[in-house]
């Protein structure tokens, strides 16, 4: 399977703890493809359509619905948990996705 940075892709958490994000559910793909390409790992972001803004949250609209990736959420997860890939983020997203990230963990 062919995983790109800034795909959504359908992933089974599985074992979760407390507040942390469960269930099967779509997740954007993080991590460069040197990462992608040569591990078996990937890091990503899971995505919901309940919640609501804040600064932590990148708005994302896919197959006809609109939610937020949750990057206070981020995570390393093993290949073995991604079900299939399910499309990709626009250009727009990726600037905002880009700009949340380093708001986030850089500034």
């Amino acid at each position: 399977m062919d995983i790109k940075q800034y795909d959504i892709i359908l992933v089974n958490p599985d074992t979760t703890k407390e507040s942390e994000i469960r269930k099967t559910r779509p997740c954007l793909v993080v991590s460069p493809n040197e990462i992608n390409n040569n591990l078996r790992t990937v890091i990503v972001i899971p995505m919901t359509t309940t919640g609501r803004p804040y600064p932590t949250r990148i708005k994302i609209s896919h197959n006809k619905k609109t939610g937020w990736a949750v990057v206070d959420q981020i995570r390393t997860i093993d290949k073995s948990r991604i079900i299939k890939v399910l499309g990709e983020i626009s250009k727009k997203e990726i600037e905002n996705c880009k700009s949340v990230l380093k708001e986030t963990f850089v500034d």
